[in-house]
């Protein structure tokens, strides 16, 4: 045991004369895919609609929340039901009927195009893993799904529900885990968050208003394949993984769950310790295979907000256009949770990264935690 933590976490001459091989046995990427409601608004109009339903017309708060949804990043936003029906919702039972309807539905879209840009078909997965945290479901959303997508029977599944937005990051560390057991299957990361079915309606704390600001719906799809998989596949192999949790964290992100269903907890620490710890982590991790900073040419940052955007390129020391897929995401989708990763790591797959460059695919979440995949074309 002391011989593997001495390899995971230093001796910089070894992990270099292993980075001078980068042996392909890791889970390499088939494909991304995604899936949105077809509901989509402008950033304005749901500003217009959450502020009114929140905060009270002579509350001195309207007009620091305008400000915050005006420099959100975000452009337009997509939700599992309209605006008005959102706004009729009777309780938690309510949002989490409407949670499982649309969930299975967007899940369904975004795995089926995942498999179709992979060339592969339902019947050859053998792992899904699943992750939301925007609603429940039991049995989950992988397991309802399996027969619509014509999935075997013998499918193996893993739920995974608490990540939040670190989960597509996590969910691809850990079916790379399994991959390298498995060389020879396929499976695929389904991640479906409908975090407009969560806002609290009359709760006028910072975070709710944070929020309503900046969260959007959606869902992603990848396939990853094993090392003895013989299939064609444009995304690249993950090379190294490293979850890192911070001490005395728990009350910076999550949920208070309640008979209202899910009340955001949301500290604006977040910026802070991306800058003091996430930069530390990203050069160690990369020292320890033999890279730096300078030697990742894609960032693939999951989109928390503009101060932490802003938390990360500062403190990694980026360029100015480093994160502008992700500046991208935040944009046109808003804060997808777990989502959101996936959707930066499609539109980087989609600018046909040179043979042989190296990409950090990175992410924060609830615990508080964070996650580094290291990846090579």
């Amino acid at each position: 045991m002391s011989q593997r933590r001495e390899n995971s976490a230093g001796h910089h001459g070894a992990a270099t004369r292993e980075a001078t091989r980068w042996p392909g046995s890791g889970a390499r990427v088939a494909s991304s895919a995604m899936a949105f409601p077809e509901h989509v608004y402008r950033q304005e109009e749901i500003s217009a609609a959450f502020v009114e339903e929140i905060l009270s017309p002579g509350d001195s708060r309207r007009r620091a929340a305008q400000r915050i949804s005006g420099n959100s990043g975000v452009r337009t936003r997509h939700f599992a039901v309209p605006i008005e029906r959102l706004r009729r919702l009777a309780d938690f039972t309510e949002a989490n009927e409407a949670y499982l309807a649309s969930a299975l539905e967007l899940g369904e879209q975004a795995v089926r195009r995942a498999l179709a840009v992979a060339g592969i078909a339902p019947e050859e997965v053998d792992l899904v893993v699943s992750t939301t945290v925007t609603g429940l479901a039991v049995p989950s959303l992988e397991a309802r799904l399996a027969q619509r997508l014509g999935l075997r029977e013998d499918v193996k599944r893993i739920p995974m529900f608490g990540l939040g937005c670190v989960a597509g990051a996590a969910g691809i560390a850990r079916v790379h885990d399994y991959l390298l057991a498995w060389p020879d299957q396929v499976a695929i990361l389904l991640s479906v968050e409908l975090c407009s079915l969560t806002l609290q309606r009359g709760d006028a704390s910072a975070a709710n208003i944070v929020g309503s600001s900046l969260f959007g719906d959606g869902a992603a799809a990848v396939v990853l394949t094993g090392s003895a998989c013989e299939i064609e596949h444009p995304g690249p192999t993950v090379i190294a993984t490293r979850s890192r949790l911070y001490p005395d964290s728990e009350a910076v992100m999550g949920w208070d769950i309640g008979a209202d269903g899910f009340r955001l907890v949301l500290s604006t620490d977040v910026p802070a310790i991306a800058r003091e710890f996430l930069s530390k982590d990203v050069v160690a991790f990369l020292s320890d295979h033999g890279l730096t900073t300078g030697d990742i040419a894609h960032w693939i940052c999951h989109p928390g907000g503009p101060k932490v955007i802003e938390a990360v390129r500062d403190s990694l020391d980026l360029a100015p256009d480093a994160l502008r897929h992700t500046v991208a995401s935040l944009a046109a989708n808003g804060n997808l949770s777990s989502a959101s990763v996936l959707d930066v790591l499609r539109r980087t797959i989609a600018e046909a990264p040179a043979p042989g460059s190296f990409a950090v695919l990175l992410a924060m979440g609830p615990g508080f935690c964070s996650e580094l995949v290291l990846l090579r074309w």
